[in-house]
């Protein structure tokens, strides 16, 4: 039987989040529409909101375990890993993609800059011209300031749900939270938000890549004791994982592909190579220790 909270929590986070998506698809809001993002980002403390309301007034548990605290000092390493490690999976993805004859990426990413200046003027005017210095160091960039956006995810996910879903099963819950955050992202993705021209494969490499995402943001919330690491690695993997991939094939055959996509299948040699690292070496540990 599913406990009362973890069901309260289900129907807030994804009736706020699907709503929102909902209505925009309603009044014809496409993937290319800038005002999307906006909404998404909106639609993305559903979560936390969940959370809040679940702790307050359905469990009446409080938040001792939230892992609201920084503690900077103590788990700074685990912060570096959460920030920089997209990077060089990033870099994996695109070379394995190259080499495999899978994907042409361009490596100065000035292709991508190009294009991303053209469909968005304004948001896109800070890189027109930038070398791939300037792009990666805004990719690293963003991601410090999007954990303040993503925490409204990861307070939910890591912060609560994938605490309560299988207590003391912490490789069980994290599966099963990974299926759970995928199927929320499911109304996007079928419209081709994340893979245009491919909602049902995409999906599918999707929701794998999720499964090992929440294996190792949940490694990262576990060691550092505080939600706002696993928020850090959420905004880095979007920021500088999936944007830098995205930004190296733009304009290519292989944009938008399944196949060479920091979430697509070449992404879940990375992915799928730290999560099993962290299983197999026994280092995941139930989150509510990690209060």
């Amino acid at each position: 039987m599913i406990p009362r909270g973890v069901l309260a929590f289900l129907g807030i986070s994804f009736g706020l989040a699907w709503t929102v998506w909902e209505v925009l698809a309603s009044r014809g809001f496409g993937p290319g529409d800038p005002r999307v993002a906006l909404y998404t980002l909106c639609a993305s403390f559903a979560p936390a909101v969940a959370a809040v309301v679940v702790r307050t007034a359905v469990t009446r548990e409080g938040f001792a375990d939230a892992g609201l605290r920084p503690r900077l000092k103590r788990s700074w390493p685990y912060y570096l890993a959460a920030w920089l490690l997209p990077l060089p999976a990033a870099a994996l993805v695109l070379w394995l993609g190259q080499v495999l004859g899978l994907a042409q990426p361009d490596w100065t990413l000035a292709r991508g800059v190009a294009e991303l200046v053209s469909r968005a003027p304004d948001a896109g005017a800070y890189l027109k011209g930038a070398g791939t210095a300037r792009v990666v160091g805004s990719a690293l960039f963003a991601s410090l300031a999007g954990s303040l956006v993503f925490f409204g995810e990861e307070f939910g996910w890591r912060g609560w749900l994938q605490q309560r879903i299988a207590p003391g099963r912490p490789l069980r819950a994290a599966v099963v939270t990974g299926l759970v955050w995928s199927l929320w992202h499911l109304p996007l993705n079928l419209r081709g938000y994340n893979f245009p021209g491919h909602p049902v494969s995409g999906q599918i490499a999707f929701t794998a890549s999720l499964v090992c995402l929440s294996i190792i943001f949940g490694w990262l919330r576990e060691c550092s004791g505080s939600i706002w690491c696993a928020s850090l690695a959420h905004a880095a993997t979007n920021s500088i994982g999936g944007s830098l991939v995205a930004l190296a094939l733009a304009g290519g055959a292989d944009a938008g592909g399944v196949a060479v996509a920091y979430f697509g299948w070449l992404g879940l040699v990375p992915l799928g190579g730290l999560a099993l690292w962290i299983v197999m070496s026994g280092r995941l540990a139930p989150l509510a220790e990690a209060a």
